[in-house]
């Protein structure tokens, strides 16, 4: 396993991250402690949860079970101190079911202090490493949104500094260690770092969004952030939603696939995906490479990656999705890569 640092923390993360959105729903709690006793085992040391999890579908009933299920294995294992432990505060929905604390989950303090609370108790600590917005309090083009045509901030609207002074709170208080970002924007970072270095509030140490062969659109705006001001990628959906494996090719909808029990996951049925998807899928037949492994090593690659969330619903998907780290691709390939990208550039935002 290889490590990188943090954002500008002391904390050591794992090049590839274990994601939990399918526990709970997918994966029962014997198969989540199945997978996360085998990614420690290979040197995996980073956990991303969140209260949202499930979400595949997403359920009113099985709301919070991601973070009970690792809850109960902490318990059982006694691991806390060997791994660094990540999860999120739900933004805003206009979705009912995704609905937290009387349907009013603003990023307010209120809200803050109590979904901290409520975590902490679901995942069995007394500290979360790395608390993360899991989206802004504010409308953004997000979860396959392409840009801004207009400012949508209301009266309710939760500003940036409040929600960080409210993380503020949390660190001083010993519950969270540092302070994150998820599906936020190059003017959200900005903010946040602003707030920081003119408030003396905590500096977020990362930011988690989408990145795949099929969503490069982080290398606009964010990645200078990212390598100049230390904010750690987390990039999440590295296999685009699975589409980069080849299985959804022709059309084809495994049984029990994540597209055909979340079908609420429509950001990457889009014109251009499955072309993208066959080519590199190609490319990774013809140089004999697997193409999950494929896609997953080249987001690894990236020098503004601090670590590649993977998630699996299978022990043999989670074995060949971590392996990916031991594979280095060969110019031709990312040449490859690089053409395909030329001819249907970010079919997937």
């Amino acid at each position: 396993m290889h490590y990188r640092t943090l954002g500008r923390t002391d904390i050591q993360v794992s090049l590839i991250c274990l994601g939990t959105m399918t526990w709970g729903s997918q994966n029962s709690e014997a198969q989540a402690h199945e997978q996360l006793d085998y990614a420690i085992a290979q040197g995996v040391n980073f956990i991303d949860t969140a209260e949202a999890y499930p979400v595949t579908p997403v359920s009113r009933e099985t709301q919070g079970k991601t973070e009970e299920y690792i809850g109960s294995w902490l318990a059982r294992r006694g691991k806390r101190d060997d791994i660094i432990l990540a999860t999120k505060i739900a933004g805003p929905s206009r979705d009912p079911v995704r609905e937290f604390r009387g349907g009013n989950n603003r990023l307010d303090r209120r809200n803050i202090e109590l979904a901290i609370d409520d975590s902490l108790t679901r995942l069995r600590t007394d500290y979360i490493d790395l608390y993360q917005v899991h989206w802004p309090d504010r409308i953004v083009p997000s979860f396959g949104a392409r840009g801004l045509s207009q400012i949508s901030d209301t009266a309710e609207t939760v500003p940036i500094e409040e929600t960080l002074d409210a993380l503020a709170g949390l660190v001083k208080a010993g519950k969270i260690r540092h302070a994150g970002v998820s599906n936020e924007t190059p003017w959200g970072v900005s903010e946040y770092l602003r707030l920081a270095r003119e408030k003396g509030l905590p500096r977020i140490a990362s930011i988690q969004n989408a990145y795949s062969l099929l969503n490069r659109m982080f290398e606009t705006g964010l990645s200078e952030f990212a390598l100049r001001e230390g904010v750690s990628l987390l990039a999440y959906s590295p296999l685009a939603g699975g589409n980069l494996s080849g299985k959804y090719l022709g059309g084809v909808v495994p049984a029990g696939s994540r597209r055909d029990v979340a079908r609420q996951f429509v950001r990457y049925d889009l014109p251009g995906q499955a072309l993208a998807s066959a080519r590199y899928v190609a490319i990774a037949h013809a140089h004999g490479l697997d193409p999950a492994q494929l896609a997953l090593a080249y987001v690894n690659s990236r020098a503004f990656v601090t670590s590649t969330i993977i998630g699996a619903t299978s022990l043999d998907q989670l074995k060949a999705d971590i392996a990916s780290i031991d594979i280095q691709l060969p110019e031709t390939v990312l040449a490859a890569i690089e053409a395909v990208h030329r001819d249907i550039p970010d079919p997937c935002p």
